[in-house]
């Protein structure tokens, strides 16, 4: 055991030392000997080369008409690792699974991004491969949505009938296949974008705790959501599936003489708050409950939304609102209201550029907060909505026009980017923070941060 141990932080270290050795300027047009070279590693073994070009990716200039470089934490990195997570990405979708809970996403709603996942990746031929051992990752095909429209009681409030059946099936996976059981799915992902997504998966444990996760509850203040290897996925609301970006678009900042608003309901435990110091009581401040009809005859909601330089996106009962995504859209500046919550692919967008994050307890200093903002940075914050538009609107080149596809383009790609630990040894220990990868390559290229330990920056020559 030890003999083989050894031999695999041998070529481990060969991997790693050949990617140092090489400069590959484009990813595109790879020299010969480094095709071939990527053609003989194993799947983990080519993420571990790749993982240390990435580490050390040179500095680009911004030269993407699509990449708005303040928009991002490391546009270098991004673009290097999106150029090879479209060379080489393979994942692995279990077959198993009855309609309506796998297999069959939802596709308007609050809760569509699941759905939108769950079609582009199932239709998808670049990724998607039906050779288990060639994929970096696995993926689970069920919607959270559906799991709750198909099992859960109304008016019980017992969500561990879903708990359970989730559980009983990746017993199953693991009964049937060896993939579960060789990591203990720290290489398999899911995604779920129902509030109670993160508490339907605690009647088993490695479920929890070692898969990756996206979500759009991201709250580190529960035990299940993990900041340092989850994904904190993007909530909006789809109102129609055939055209889902209809009303894109807003007035110039010039043509929006509302400061900020907010209509919804009154639950959780931000918004009693918020009402109780703004509701209806500022004329800059439109800050209702349910938008009154008195004020909807004149103003509809999209058109409060489009008229506003401020949109206000508080939490309902959990952290997440598609309300973040919603202003977005409409070229309006989320200020979001939310103590604990992750915001929507954080380790690749840089939020300070297009929004506005208010403490809870400085609710009653909202209007202050907002008007001491400078104009100059209020116009670099609207340039951030539309440029962040264009990247969520999606690339032409997959001709799917939705939300969707711009968390493909942008977010799914960021991995390797951020932090990597030392990854869980393969024991079945349960000590130990695996150190995966963000977005479609923290979905779908995890297993590099768990199999492999953190790189070291290779020294010029070397």
């Amino acid at each position: 055991m030890e003999r083989i141990s050894s031999e695999k932080e041998k070529k481990q270290s060969n991997v790693e030392q050949y990617a140092c050795s090489i400069f590959t300027p484009s990813v595109k047009n790879l020299p010969s000997r480094i095709e071939r070279y990527l053609r003989s590693l194993t799947p983990n073994e080519a993420l571990a080369f790749i993982k240390r070009d990435i580490d050390n990716a040179p500095l680009v200039s911004n030269d993407d008409p699509e990449l708005y470089e303040p928009l991002f934490r490391n546009i270098s990195t991004f673009k290097r690792s999106y150029e090879w997570m479209e060379r080489i990405l393979k994942v692995y979708i279990y077959g198993e699974g009855e309609r309506p809970i796998f297999h069959q996403p939802e596709l308007k709603g609050i809760y569509a991004s699941e759905g939108w996942f769950m079609k582009l990746m199932e239709e998808n031929r670049q990724f998607v491969t039906k050779d288990p051992e060639k994929a970096h990752l696995f993926y689970l095909p069920y919607s959270a949505r559906q799991l709750q429209k198909a099992l859960y009681v109304r008016n019980s409030h017992n969500m561990k009938p879903l708990s359970i059946f989730l559980r009983d099936y990746v017993n199953m996976l693991a009964a049937k296949y060896p993939f579960w059981n060789r990591t203990h799915g720290y290489d398999h992902f899911l995604v779920a974008c129902h509030d109670w997504g993160p508490y339907t998966l605690t009647e088993h444990e490695e479920l929890t705790k070692n898969t990756i996760k996206a979500l759009c509850n991201a709250d580190v203040s529960q035990w299940i959501f993990n900041g340092a290897k989850d994904v904190s996925l993007p909530e909006t609301y789809i109102r129609n599936s055939r055209n889902p970006i209809k009303y894109l678009g807003g007035r110039r900042v010039s043509q929006r003489p509302i400061l900020a608003f907010f209509a919804g309901y009154n639950h959780g435990r931000v918004r009693p708050i918020l009402l109780k110091y703004w509701g209806d009581k500022d004329e800059d401040m439109r800050i209702y409950g349910p938008l009154p009809n008195r004020v909807s005859k004149v103003i509809s909601y999209r058109g409060h939304m489009k008229s506003s330089k401020y949109c206000i996106c508080p939490m309902g009962f959990e952290v997440n609102s598609p309300r973040i995504i919603e202003a977005i859209y409409y070229e309006c500046v989320p200020v979001i209201i939310a103590d604990n919550f992750v915001p929507p692919l954080d380790d690749v967008l840089n939020w300070s550029s297009f929004s506005v994050i208010v403490a809870e307890k400085d609710i009653p200093k909202l209007k202050t907060i907002l008007l001491a903002i400078p104009l100059p940075k209020s116009l670099f914050w609207f340039k951030g909505d539309v440029d962040i538009i264009i990247g969520f609107k999606g690339s032409s080149r997959l001709r799917v026009p939705t939300f969707w596809l711009g968390w493909r383009r942008i977010h799914l790609t960021q991995g390797w980017s951020v932090e990597d630990r030392v990854a869980k040894s393969m024991d079945g220990a349960s000590s130990g923070t695996p150190g995966p990868i963000r977005w479609f390559w923290y979905l779908l290229g995890s297993a590099v941060g768990r199999l492999f330990p953190p790189s070291q920056t290779c020294t010029v020559g070397g």
